[in-house]
């Protein structure tokens, strides 16, 4: 089992930028496939972007293509979201999220992080 810590959340300007951290326990984070998701009030939540085990697999939401880059330090058992030229439709609870190998699903989640994009 693995815990999740996201961190980095906050209020900026429209055009901002911000960097989420997801931290994880345990000495097995290489073994998890990794999700950044979203929820904003009143909608359900969506994929933002995901990561395979060693980083050599990206894939992104078309809302955030070329603004959010999803990346993971396995040495540092912490998966990042760097979310550049933020918009108000942004705003949401941020939530990582990690998959077991073999998995359809994500199976640990984190509490979220709020992030607040201001017009």
């Amino acid at each position: 089992q693995v815990q999740l810590v996201e961190s980095g959340g906050g209020l900026v300007q429209a055009g901002g930028s911000l960097r989420l951290s997801c931290a994880a326990s345990g000495r097995t984070f290489i073994s998890y496939a990794m999700g950044w998701f979203r929820q904003a009030p009143g909608k359900e939540r969506e994929s933002v972007a995901t990561i395979s085990r060693v980083g050599a697999t990206t894939g992104y939401a078309d809302s955030v293509k070329g603004r959010f880059t999803i990346s993971r330090d396995n040495a540092k058992n912490t998966v990042y979201l760097q979310m550049n030229s933020l918009k108000p439709e942004d705003t949401a609870v941020y939530y990582c999220a990690a998959k077991n190998p073999g998995s359809y699903e994500y199976d640990y989640w984190g509490q979220g992080t709020q992030v607040t994009v201001s017009s």
